[in-house]
């Protein structure tokens, strides 16, 4: 009997037609089969022309009838899976044939196959991998009675297969009760060792949801998705907790809930290897791309995580000496400390002299190399990679940590978004910050007990009131150097203030330079008030709206820019002024937006009604010429596995065209997010939220326009050129219209 049987799959993805319609069912059958005792031949005309005679036929005497209902050929797959079988277990069903008649209207010696040309075929096989003899006898069963094309057509047709679920539970039969492994059954039958797996586990299903499966209630699909997990309690409690959406995703989203993904950073950074042997173990979803499974005990996972942390953490703190060190398996965005950063030291003459040697060889090595076509020889490229590292080491000893604030100050240690130590260093808390002389007015070794300032010595200097003792006061009375009284004070100083906003206000280079002391004093002197306008920047923590943000290229970027300043700026805040001062101009300006670009806030929270600020971040966008394609990309996790199937396809249809998005469409959601994040990551697509508008064109260029499609007047053709130059001066204007 002729059996098609699927491909099997090289990946460890199968659909449910391959699980359910892998015609490996007949010998699934066959296993419980006694194998049939070849009756011995009857040569001679009887047993050639009667009909239903058994007879052995050399292999080489038999062809492929050309009255056979099969047009389809046998695929590669089907008649590998044939000879596996055969060679296992011997041809356990007879082949149907009919004799050859030659043109003369004699037999020629040849028989047609009518039934069995898959069999046929394995054995032909065999026979050119010299398992066998090319004249191997085949045991066959004489037709004259039947219309050939008939009974091959019947073959096909008139036949039930092995429902799926028996399937699944004969394979986990043969493997309980034979012992046999997935690589043996798999030898057996035919098929790969992963189809022998899938197979055992599906045949582990709770045998309720198996029964279930059985009356309908389940699709092949939802059943696969429950056997990502053998735990049989658990598998009835999801099918329990369902409702109405049994899609297979969110049937392994529930069975998984507790798990972590073997692609999750705290799985990279412990290893798998490093999990299972601290007695963790891995659920492996066989059905489906698992990207290395689920670790099962999260607790477990996170001890590891912390202990390694430490580790690191120890090691760090004893050889560079910080106080503390603490670790976080996210970083603590909400810290609240002051931070130090490293400050420029000159290199000693032995390291400048390193660093001056390897820049020499590194330069020699790249004008011998740099115009050859060839790859490097392996002890250059090497060479290279051990120049740049020394380069790299000599130029890091050019910015060092202060000794006091080393001796003061921590260290967070914890696990970024790749799952890789990040570790943070300088941070200074309030009780181990060396106090400012200024911040008290206090000399050294004065004090305040009980309400009275005084010395070293234990002598009253000053009392609560302002007033010294009886002694001091006769000394000080009259005395001029004596402070004035603080309502004067704010008298003076005020008209101070408002001779300095007159004065300001007429020296814009001033007033930058101003701007920029104020905007970098807050940004990197954290808790001390060293500036004189009142502008309170804001930096708001990104990390608290989007997971993972921080550790992305372009948090990566600003977190270096901002480092590189902090490592310039002088130690001591009252020295800042002097130092911005001291600047060029282009090195003002470009300090002085780093720190405004620090405060900007386009986050867009569902109960904040900012239109009009939300049109001034669009504006500053297109200002900016902003390219977010350049720093984000829709993938599943940041943006296709959180919006609906309708979304994704009007994305790729969008970006890839509408026979793209016909190709994904009929797909389940969590394949068609796969797919769409590799054919979108291909082009610059962004969703309307991270698209940049272009700006506006000039009064004079609006003509030129005429008939865009457009909401803004500044490029419509049908505007008033004068209600286009009003639109690019003052945009708020029409916020009534569209109100």
């Amino acid at each position: 009997m002729a059996r098609t049987a699927k491909k099997a799959k090289a990946v460890t993805i199968t659909t449910a037609e391959d699980v359910a319609t892998d015609q490996n069912v007949l010998s699934i059958a066959e296993a419980a089969a006694d194998v049939i005792a070849a009756r011995p031949a009857t040569e001679g005309s009887a047993a050639e022309t009667t009909s239903g005679g058994e007879i052995m036929i050399p292999l080489d005497k038999l062809k492929k009838s050309p009255r056979n209902a099969r047009k389809t050929p046998h695929s590669n797959e089907t008649i590998e899976t044939y000879a596996a079988s055969i060679a296992a277990k011997g041809i356990l069903q007879n082949l149907v044939v009919e004799r050859e008649i030659g043109a003369d209207g004699k037999p020629t010696g040849f028989y047609f196959v009518t039934i069995g040309e898959g069999r046929r075929l394995a054995q032909v096989l065999r026979a050119k991998r010299k398992e066998i003899e090319p004249a191997e006898p085949v045991r066959c069963v004489i037709d004259t009675e039947n219309d050939p094309f008939e009974i091959s057509l019947d073959e096909n047709v008139s036949r039930t297969d092995l429902l799926p679920a028996d399937q699944f539970e004969a394979f986990r039969e043969l493997s309980e009760y034979r012992g046999w492994g997935a690589e043996e059954i798999a030898a057996r039958f035919g098929v790969t060792a992963h189809v022998v797996k899938q197979r055992l586990r599906l045949g582990a299903v709770s045998p309720n949801l198996m029964q279930v499966y059985r009356d309908g209630g389940l699709t092949l699909e939802q059943l696969m998705a429950f056997a990502v997990t053998d735990d049989h309690v658990r598998q009835e409690q999801v099918y329990d907790g369902l409702g109405y959406n049994r899609e297979p995703y969110i049937i392994r989203r529930e069975l998984t809930r507790t798990h972590v993904q073997a692609n999750d950073r705290k799985a990279i950074f412990i290893g798998a290897e490093a999990y299972i042997d601290a007695g963790g173990s891995i659920l492996r979803d066989l059905f489906t791309e698992d990207r290395g499974g689920y670790f099962e005990d999260a607790a477990l996972l996170d001890r590891l995580v912390l202990e390694k942390l430490q580790g690191i953490a120890n090691e760090l703190q004893s050889a560079e000496g910080w106080k503390w060190a603490e670790v976080f398996i996210d970083y603590p965005h909400a810290h609240g400390l002051r931070r130090v950063y490293p400050q420029p030291v000159d290199l000693s003459a032995e390291d400048l002299a390193a660093r001056e040697a390897a820049q020499q060889e590194f330069d020699r090595l790249t004008a011998e190399w740099e115009n050859t076509d060839e790859d490097l020889p392996p002890d250059v490229d090497q060479r290279f990679a051990e120049l740049e590292a020394e380069i790299e080491r000599l130029d890091g000893l050019r910015h060092a940590y202060d000794p006091e604030d080393v001796a003061c100050g921590g260290v967070f240690v914890s696990l970024n978004y790749e799952g890789v130590a990040r570790i943070e260093r300088g941070f200074i808390r309030p009780e181990d910050a060396i106090p400012e002389p200024e911040a008290s007015g206090m000399g050294d070794g004065e004090a305040i007990i009980d309400g009275v300032r005084v010395n070293a010595d234990g002598e009253v200097i000053e009392d609560a009131e302002g007033q010294g003792s009886d002694h001091a006061q006769e000394e000080d009375e009259g005395d001029a150097a004596q402070p004035v009284s603080d309502i004067l004070t704010r008298d003076l100083t005020a008209h101070r203030t408002l001779g300095l906003r007159l004065a300001l206000g007429e020296q814009p280079e001033t007033a930058l330079i101003a701007v920029t002391h104020t905007l970098a004093a807050q940004a990197f002197y954290r808790g001390v008030e060293a500036h004189a306008l009142e502008i309170r920047p804001t930096s708001a923590a990104l990390a608290g709206h989007a997971d993972g943000i921080e550790d992305t290229a372009a948090a990566k970027m600003l977190a270096d820019r901002h480092a590189g300043w902090a490592q310039d700026m002088p130690r001591d805040v009252a020295d800042l002024w002097g130092f911005i001062a001291g600047l060029d101009q282009v090195s003002v300006m470009a300090l002085f937006a780093h720190c405004a670009s620090m405060t900007v806030n386009a986050v867009k929270q569902p109960w904040e009604q900012r239109p009009r600020a939300q049109r001034t971040t669009d504006r500053l966008a297109t200002a900016l010429t902003l390219d977010m394609s350049q720093h984000w990309k829709p993938t599943v996790r940041s943006y296709l596995g959180r919006i609906t199937k309708a979304h994704i396809l009007a994305a790729v249809r969008e970006a890839c065209g509408n026979e793209a998005a016909e190709r994904i469409a009929d797909m389940k959601k969590a394949p068609m997010a796969e797919v769409a994040e590799q054919l979108l990551g291909e082009t610059d697509w962004l969703p309307p939220l991270l698209r940049t508008e272009r700006p506006a064109l000039p009064a004079s260029e609006v003509d030129s326009t005429a008939g865009a499609e457009t909401s803004d007047p500044s490029i419509s053709g049908d505007v008033d050129p004068r209600e286009a130059e009003r639109w690019n001066e003052d945009p708020e204007a029409f916020d009534g219209e569209e109100e």
